[in-house]
């Protein structure tokens, strides 16, 4: 299982391709390529998943958004239907499109990864953009 974290090293990754290409199934959380930090752009989950995947020729299982089984489970889980629920993200390729595949009303915060002229660059759109989550609070 491959996941978010910033402590990875050469001999993690070469123990997680040595064990893909010895038949291991290949499971990540999200497929993001970058996540935000206070010093600009970091590499994400997608990023180390593209570097094993190169290296084994074995895509990953995404377990995590936008996997329609992970947002139906944890829509049961919560016991809540998609149409009384919205899902707030900052990645248009994950988070409004997981949101948009589910049914559910989608909230773009503009906090995070994407800005607002990125939006252009896909086919779909979210049902509201907000600067930051901190514009929800009073609706709530």
């Amino acid at each position: 299982m491959l996941g978010e974290t910033r402590t990875y090293s050469f001999e993690a990754v070469t123990t997680a391709i040595r064990l893909v290409r010895a038949g291991a199934r290949f499971v990540a959380t999200n497929p993001d390529p970058t996540g935000p930090s206070s010093e600009g752009v970091l590499p994400a989950t997608g990023s180390v998943a593209a570097l094993i995947s190169r290296a084994t020729g074995v895509d990953p299982y995404f377990v995590g958004k936008p996997n329609p089984l992970m947002m139906r489970a944890a829509l049961n889980r919560v016991q809540a239907h998609s149409e009384t629920t919205a899902m707030v993200g900052d990645r248009m390729d994950t988070d409004i499109v997981a949101g948009l595949e589910a049914g559910m009303r989608t909230v773009l915060v503009l906090s995070g990864i994407m800005q607002a002229e990125d939006i252009e660059r896909f086919p779909y759109r979210p049902s509201r953009v907000v600067a930051s989550v901190a514009d929800l609070v009073d609706e709530v």
